[in-house]
């Protein structure tokens, strides 16, 4: 049985990577420092779900942060594993403006240690989660693989960067297969509240009215999160087979949406219409976010199969039935 180690396993995208790998007969121990950037419960309530997984008796949590070497090294010393996925980060675009030492902390010193670890007790293979916010001032759109990334437009892109220079020369340094997924804005049930459909949400909801940066002049690649576990769990599956030692991939939907269009369809699910504060461009932010997905999607044999107007639905129920019941 294979045993893989997840970093972040009670974040939003760690908490479906692990259900679904759960469900693969992978043995994961999930390790996660469970901070306060978001509400708490949210995330222990993603833990508790894992542990009611009929597959749990597979899954070990442990309460780690990244930053601490000595912690990770004591699990790595007793479960000797195959596979890293690496998806615990400092997240938020920005927060990255405010607190960008946090960023350090967590995506470059985390990330260095977690490197260190695999070098150390020869773990050959990880799942580097890495994001869309690296192309950073590239204008080329849709953004590849192969464009420049020299030109981060905010601390948390250039902490991502640097994780992926990092991973580069530990793969090439110590022959460890890396995979780099770059998330193209990730959306779904137990999605996170600092993000705009979350917010959009609960502010219509409530009748508060919404901000619109940009007065609303964006768009994004919107990823659901069942697509994006898709394409996790087959890269950790066929990492092993590919020659290559070191690779980028894309993981979005492929497609732009306004967010004048984004916000229309919340509207018309919610049955209601929101209030809009219109604000002017904020620093840091990417005015446009579009992925080429041809290269993971040759690569996988996986298509996007979600709508974003079913995955908005499906994000509504979600939060109707976890904050409104």
């Amino acid at each position: 049985m294979k045993k893989v180690l997840i970093t972040g396993c009670a974040g939003f995208i760690g908490f479906h990577t692990t259900i679904k790998l759960l469900s693969e007969n992978k043995f994961i121990v999930g390790v996660d420092n469970l901070n306060r950037y978001y509400d708490q419960k949210l995330k222990l309530d993603r833990l508790k779900l894992i542990k009611k997984n009929k597959n749990s008796k597979k899954f070990v949590f442990n309460k780690i942060d990244i930053y601490n070497s000595k912690d990770l090294d004591l699990i790595c010393k007793k479960f000797k594993f195959d596979q890293i996925i690496h998806l615990a980060a400092q997240a938020g675009v920005r927060y990255s403006l405010k607190s960008p030492k946090t960023y350090t902390k967590s995506n470059i010193v985390g990330t260095f240690n977690i490197l260190e670890l695999a070098k150390k007790y020869n773990i050959k293979e990880i799942i580097l989660a890495s994001s869309s916010s690296v192309y950073g001032l590239n204008k080329k759109i849709p953004f590849k693989e192969n464009h420049s990334t020299d030109n981060p437009k905010q601390f948390y892109a250039a902490t991502k960067k640097s994780s992926e220079i990092m991973a580069y020369s530990y793969s090439n340094l110590y022959n460890i297969k890396i995979y780099v997924l770059r998330f193209f804005t990730v959306y779904g049930p137990w999605g996170r509240p600092d993000m705009a459909l979350f917010k959009f949400v609960e502010n219509i909801i409530k009748g508060k009215p919404i901000e619109l940066y940009n007065f609303g002049n964006h768009s994004r690649d919107f990823s659901y999160i069942d697509n994006v576990v898709d394409f996790i769990s087959s890269c950790s599956n066929k990492i092993q087979r590919k020659k290559s030692i070191y690779e980028i991939f894309n993981v979005g939907f492929g497609k732009q949406t306004k967010l004048l269009y984004f916000l229309d369809i919340i509207e018309k699910k919610l049955k209601r219409k929101a209030k809009i504060k219109y604000l002017k461009f904020q620093k840091g932010d990417m005015k446009d976010t579009y992925a080429d997905t041809s290269k993971i999607k040759k690569f996988t044999k996986i298509k996007n199969t979600v709508k974003i107007e079913d995955g908005i639905a499906n994000f509504i129920a979600w939060f109707r039935n976890y904050y409104l019941r």
